[in-house]
């Protein structure tokens, strides 16, 4: 499968392609790379984000996972770029419970493109499974300006 590793603000990463879509992104550095134009489409628009030159992605992604985790996962690309959503918030439009998204949020196979960082508790932030967990996640919410209530 075809795949880019780079270095980012948030450590390295690596972005995997499967039949012309995005399908995973991870944190660390991946050997053996064979990188296409849409990989290297990838870092160049997650590069854009980091310097605060983008606020939206337009990538196709391909997501692996049930019918309710994707439910779960096309709501969180629905979060505008420096707001946040509660786990319930998510709930009330994918169904299930407050848990549940929580468990689909830390299966999400392409963080960042589908901004699960952008999920908090309603008092807290939550989890983050992402980059060094919570200071990543805080990391990307101060980057997106997110009120700082919860940072």
């Amino acid at each position: 499968m075809p795949h880019l590793s780079f270095h980012s603000p948030v450590g390295d990463l690596t972005v995997f392609e499967e039949d012309g879509a995005i399908v995973s992104l991870d944190w660390g550095w991946a050997p053996d790379q064979g990188d296409t134009p849409l990989l290297r489409e990838v870092e160049a628009q997650l590069q854009a984000y980091f310097d605060g030159q983008r606020t939206t992605f337009d990538l196709p992604l391909a997501p692996t996972g049930t019918a309710y985790r994707q439910k779960v996962w096309k709501a969180l690309t629905e979060i505008p770029y420096g707001a946040v959503r509660t786990y319930g918030e998510i709930a009330a439009i994918a169904g299930g419970s407050a848990r549940s998204v929580g468990q689909a949020n830390g299966s999400n196979p392409i963080p960042l493109l589908i901004p699960c960082h952008r999920v908090v508790a309603g008092t807290h932030l939550g989890g983050y499974s992402g980059g060094d967990g919570l200071d990543t996640k805080r990391w990307l919410l101060a980057l997106e300006g997110a009120s700082d209530t919860l940072l």
